[in-house]
């Protein structure tokens, strides 16, 4: 049985838009800022092979979602307008990423700690 914190039901992600949405199986809508999916992208390309991911800031055409897709029942491959596409966020990582007020409260919004790989 999939543990419904991740499981992805739904994402909407309407071109032009600077923010994804993704509900999960346990009710919870997801938000995750553009600037901060691609910030921290998971991929080697930009992170190494360390142990932690660091956030990288981007700007423009690299903040602009073309595509996504699932990969499995485990993940989705993002790609941006610059022709970025080699990350893969696991939707445990996803989860990590959320935005919404429940998620990063008050001012925790604006942090960019590093983060563990998932």
């Amino acid at each position: 049985m999939v543990d419904p914190t991740i499981k992805c039901l739904k994402v909407r992600s309407p071109r032009g838009a600077t923010v994804t949405e993704i509900d999960w199986g346990d009710g919870h809508t997801g938000i995750y800022p553009h600037e901060v999916l691609r910030g921290y992208c998971p991929c080697a390309g930009c992170q190494g092979h360390s142990g932690s991911i660091r956030f990288i800031e981007c700007h423009g055409a690299q903040l602009e979602l073309d595509g996504i897709e699932p990969v499995g029942n485990y993940a989705l491959a993002l790609k941006w307008f610059d022709g970025h596409s080699t990350g893969l966020y696991s939707y445990r990582y996803l989860r990590s990423l959320c935005h919404c007020g429940q998620c990063q409260p008050n001012g925790a919004k604006n942090e960019r700690p590093e983060r563990p790989r998932m």
